[in-house]
């Protein structure tokens, strides 16, 4: 293994989102969970009619993914990140309530990146157009909410070595801006 990938554990805390920085390599093992815009939208619901949201978010991590059905024998379909910008609006209440790490692909809003910072949070990015390999890191997948949803339906994943870069750090330092400049022409 590569000594510049920093490996680290489900629930996050705030010592380890505060070690991590725009740029990071980072390998992921624990539980994290799956939701997209459906699934947030549900989510959001609880939240505003004063309902338990029905996982524990604090320490979380959530995975923007709608998997492909599994072939038998293997645990998940392929597992690759889908835009994170479609669960924008609905980010900041999940942040207020400890989410502390999110994995999607592409920019995040302003607001979402205040948010981040706000609440001492993470925005991973995983590997688009890698899903079949993202799904090799997979061990074990459980639907736990919102079964008539589909792929879109909350995931319960135990994952070892789940590769992601640090996008956008809890000081709102984002590698997309970042690496952008250092491309500009003078």
């Amino acid at each position: 293994m590569r000594k510049d990938i920093k490996l680290i554990k489900t629930p996050l805390d705030d010592n380890i989102v505060n070690d991590l920085n725009a740029g990071d390599l980072v390998h992921i093992s624990g539980t994290i969970y799956t939701a997209r815009d459906m699934a947030h939208k549900r989510i959001i619901e609880c939240i505003e009619n004063n309902k338990e949201v029905p996982f524990e978010l604090k320490g979380s991590v959530i995975y923007y993914v709608g998997p492909s059905p599994n072939k038998p024998g293997e645990v998940i379909g392929s597992a690759g990140p889908t835009t994170s910008y479609r669960m924008d609006d609905m980010t900041i209440p999940l942040l207020e309530r400890g989410l502390k790490g999110m994995i999607g692909k592409g920019y995040r809003k302003e607001e979402v990146i205040q948010g981040i910072k706000d609440n001492n949070c993470v925005y991973f990015a995983a590997t688009g157009g890698a899903g079949a390999i993202i799904s090799s890191c997979i061990k074990e997948s459980e639907v736990i909410l919102y079964e008539d949803l589909g792929a879109e339906a909350v995931r319960k994943l135990k994952v070892e070595n789940f590769p992601v870069v640090v996008v956008i750090d809890s000081k709102g330092n984002n590698l997309y801006d970042i690496e952008r400049k250092k491309y500009e022409r003078k």
